[in-house]
């Protein structure tokens, strides 16, 4: 590519030579990672192009993108704008959650504040012209998968959604009408009585914020709808094939602890972009689980059991106690400017590593068996 720069008036103008000239525009490193992580999507063009005989008011599209999540948003609402659609029938999410980047994943553009900023110009914005859309998927996956406990890991999430909450507030958004459409994500880990008590203490937790802390009286807006992948940092490239069975586990979790959207993981995520047999195996593990064990014919099956409702209670309390203490440091943005957030993390995830390298946490395949 040749650049030509037009000096104070800031206008930049790249040429591509023309492909009949053997010119590759992708760099040989680069060109064995792409599709790896997603679709590119890096123009108008493309997007259309994803999208082209697909009616978008009928789909429900989730798109994983968080620091240039504004800009995926504006490009699907186009599409939508070019086919006829309405806007008003699109659904859908964007993760758009930028706070756990800065712990977690790094795929940050801006600093914290004006990245906040940005945030709540897109939720405010679909909330009057998207209003089925999702504009934000608070995660606590990845701070869970970068090392942090389970209770970390919903303290952390629930701060991070009062952060949000509080901005858009400021903002001027009304929470009874926002809060509708603030949904959250997860990764499942292995524990499993502990994920379902995870989920059930979080349930509580955020009723209870959005009533007593906003007042909030539309039990819509009091709801913790989130969803949940099946297989992160849990998947072992060492025997994959247990991997099946750790995501069915972690299925089983997810739905006794009342998950909305379930993504199960592919065996082999561990070390390859999955095949087509081991996708096929992935979706037939749900299959399995909503069509032949009965499991989703009750909400919260085990609900009064009192094994359940004690760690429930011990791990909703635990959580609450890490997000005073978030509150305590300045909140959730000082806390990362502060580098405390990293910090915590970087610790309860070498206290993990320490307990798998002497055997105190056994890893089947991995440290024992």
């Amino acid at each position: 590519k040749f650049l030509l720069d037009q000096g104070q008036t800031g206008l930049s103008v790249a040429l591509d030579l023309p492909t009949q000239c053997g010119y590759d525009p992708i760099d040989p490193m680069a060109r064995a990672e792409v599709g790896k992580v997603g679709v590119s999507l890096s123009n108008l063009g493309e997007v259309e192009r994803l999208f082209k005989d697909i009616d978008v008011s009928g789909i429900s599209t989730s798109f994983t993108i968080n620091g240039t999540a504004s800009i995926i948003y504006a490009m699907y609402c186009a599409v939508a704008d070019k086919q006829g659609v309405d806007r008003d029938k699109l659904t859908g999410t964007i993760q758009n959650d930028i706070l756990k980047e800065y712990v977690a994943r790094g795929t940050w553009i801006f600093p914290v504040k004006p990245s906040m900023r940005l945030i709540a110009d897109t939720i405010l914005f679909s909330n009057k012209h998207t209003p089925r859309f999702n504009a934000i998927s608070i995660a606590g996956a990845h701070v869970r998968d970068a090392g942090c406990t389970a209770v970390e890991e919903m303290g952390y999430t629930l701060a991070n959604g009062l952060a949000y909450t509080d901005e858009l507030i400021r903002r001027g958004g009304d929470v009874e009408k926002f809060a509708r459409r603030l949904s959250f994500f997860f990764y499942v880990h292995m524990d499993f009585f502990e994920e379902i008590c995870k989920f059930r203490a979080g349930r509580r937790l955020w009723a209870k914020l959005m009533k007593e802390r906003y007042n909030v009286q539309d039990p819509k807006a009091q709801m913790f709808r989130f969803g949940v992948v099946c297989g992160g940092s849990s998947l072992i490239g060492a025997q994959p094939h247990n991997n099946i069975v750790r995501v069915g586990t972690e299925t089983m979790a997810a739905v006794l602890g009342g998950a909305q959207s379930i993504f199960t993981c592919a065996f082999d995520e561990a070390f390859q972009i999955p095949t087509e047999h081991s996708a096929e195996i992935a979706l037939r593990t749900q299959q399995v689980l909503a069509f032949e064990t009965g499991v989703t014919n009750v909400v919260d099956p085990l609900g009064g059991s009192w094994y359940v409702e004690e760690i429930t209670n011990k791990m909703e309390k635990a959580a609450f106690d890490y997000f005073e203490k978030i509150d305590l440091n300045g909140g959730v943005v000082e806390s990362i400017e502060k580098g405390y957030l990293q910090k915590e993390i970087a610790d309860a995830s070498s206290e993990y590593n320490d307990k798998v390298e002497s055997n105190d946490r056994v890893i089947v395949g991995v440290n024992q068996f």
